[in-house]
């Protein structure tokens, strides 16, 4: 039920999104066009910007489910950029709403935890310290979303397959290159 609601409250904001800017929608805006009290709201959400966490959450976790490993991260990438680029409407009012240190911290989220999952569970990363793969993720992390937030910024233009062919093409075995770089490093 809990779910089901908190879909529900998500799906009547989007369709505000498509009518109004974020600025001008109100929390009485989406009780009333999904047809719940205010309190139901409250009782989901604590504001508008933690109900637009909690769509880019669930939209999130849905892409990159199960592409997680270094052989198939790129592959969570590309559906995480897929999904962002098919709820673009949302994605560019809630980036050009939302502090620049929002969409910082969310894009970092979601990329470090894809890509440090991918590290854990190369087999060699085990001898690396946790520290050191915190680095490394943080390093192609920073990379990654300076990029998606650069393609955001200039309104999502359908060239995420060649953004996703390129970062591919760059981390194609270097993040396992900067592993045994770094077990190198740790053995000496």
């Amino acid at each position: 039920m809990s779910q089901r609601t908190e879909k529900a409250i998500a799906a009547s904001f989007k369709n505000l999104l498509q009518r109004k800017s974020l600025n001008k929608i109100t929390i009485s805006d989406i009780t009333n066009d999904c047809g719940i009290n205010r309190m139901t709201f409250y009782y989901h959400f604590r504001d508008i910007y933690d109900l637009i966490e909690w769509i880019c959450d669930e939209d999130c976790k849905a892409a990159v489910e199960g592409n997680r490993s270094l052989d198939n991260w790129t592959v969570g990438l590309k559906n995480f950029m897929d999904v962002l680029y098919e709820d673009r409407s949302f994605i560019l009012s809630a980036f050009h709403s939302v502090e620049r240190e929002k969409i910082d911290e969310y894009l970092h989220k979601v990329l470090s935890g894809l890509i440090l999952d991918a590290i854990n569970g190369v087999e060699s990363s085990r001898f690396v310290s946790e520290e050191d793969r915190k680095f490394i993720a943080d390093y192609y992390t920073f990379a990654f979303s300076g990029l998606l937030e650069q393609w955001i910024s200039s309104g999502m233009p359908d060239t995420r397959e060649k953004m996703v062919s390129n970062i591919i093409t760059i981390a194609q075995g270097s993040i396992k290159s900067s592993l045994e770089k770094f077990e190198d490093r740790e053995s000496v």
